[in-house]
């Protein structure tokens, strides 16, 4: 869906050793807030429809970040100011890449 949805430098962190809170994290970019409100619409339509899954979106476009909590796996929607600002990849550099699409 992230990909569909044109989103930016997609990593997939597997955190479980590392966090408690979740098992996979989820980091990808967006151009603008508009797009960030369809990688979030995309994301959460696409793990309904295809998984039988409820996410919850927490945050507001116009902050520039948006999650959507699964529980054991939570995406991060960044702009790109705020991705490099909060560095998530940097935090978690002890998680396994699963996958990243740049």
């Amino acid at each position: 869906a992230l990909e569909d949805k044109k989103a930016e430098d997609i990593l997939l962190l597997d955190i479980k050793e590392k966090a408690t809170f979740t098992d996979y994290s989820i980091i990808c970019t967006a151009t603008s807030n508009r797009m960030l409100n369809a990688l979030a619409d995309g994301v959460v339509e696409k793990t309904r429809v295809d998984h039988k899954r409820k996410g919850r979106i927490e945050g507001k476009p116009e902050a520039g970040w948006l999650v959507v909590d699964y529980g054991d796996i939570v995406v991060h929607l960044f702009d790109e100011d705020l991705r490099r600002y909060y560095k998530l990849e940097e935090l978690w550099k002890d998680g396994k890449v699963l996958l990243r699409v740049q």
